[in-house]
């Protein structure tokens, strides 16, 4: 029988394969709630190592656990999430119903990346010293994994609103403007913080976000560049 470890390796591995695979689905959502998942494990860690140093270790290391786990759910629904809306769109049937799924997915993973990037600055400020720049990784690879999640939101949110094709100048044929693709577009601006934000709020007004919301801020990093001693 496989062991515990064994059987990790092989779900990190199915998914790795799954996401480099030619499917729809598991894709960049997935990536995300596993990133917010490998974060929180981190803190398990990391709160693990500190219990004899500070009294709220214990605590954080179960908040760090029922993170993880619900990130670990949340890989798998982004996937079903999207599998329904294509289905939806090829039946049209109750796609309103799958797209609102595929936006209310990664507002859960933007929720619980904000909550874990909460843990790491009490650990980075409260844990074991030498483990510092572990709990600043974790706020910097749960940021990463929300601002992912945001950009996802604006998308499929943006699907939603019809394109209204671009009237045909003089010289252009009358099927002109439906022919007009995504890739005729310009190209978009740099997003910023303000972009995840605005996406967030958007995606929230659109349905009802079964986590907390997620915050625009992040825990300091400035220990990341000092480990102090070895672990």
């Amino acid at each position: 029988m496989p062991t515990p470890e064994q059987r990790g390796r092989a779900r990190l591995g199915h998914l790795l394969t799954e996401i480099a695979s030619n499917a729809p689905a598991p894709a960049s959502g997935s990536a995300a709630a596993a990133v917010v998942a490998t974060s929180a494990a981190l803190l398990q860690k990391v709160a693990l190592r500190s219990r004899s140093r500070w009294p709220g270790a214990t605590a954080a290391h179960h908040r760090a656990e029922a993170l993880r786990l619900r990130a670990e759910e949340l890989i798998e629904l982004d996937s079903l999430a999207y599998l329904e809306f294509v289905e939806a769109s090829r039946s049209g049937q109750n796609v309103d119903a799958a797209r609102q799924k595929t936006i209310d997915v990664p507002i859960e993973i933007a929720g619980v990346a904000a909550q874990v990037m909460e843990l790491a600055h009490d650990l980075e400020t409260n844990g074991n010293p030498n483990l510092r720049a572990d709990a600043a990784a974790a706020a910097i690879l749960a940021e990463a994994a929300q601002k992912t999640a945001a950009m996802l939101i604006q998308v499929n949110i943006a699907s939603a609103s019809p394109r209204r094709p671009a009237a045909p100048g003089p010289a252009d044929g009358p099927d002109r403007a439906r022919a007009q693709s995504r890739d005729s577009d310009p190209p978009s601006r740099p997003r910023d913080a303000r972009d995840d934000r605005s996406a967030l709020s958007a995606g929230r007004s659109r349905g009802s976000a079964r986590s907390r919301s997620a915050s625009s801020g992040s825990p300091s990093t400035r220990q990341a560049r000092r480990r102090g001693g070895s672990r």
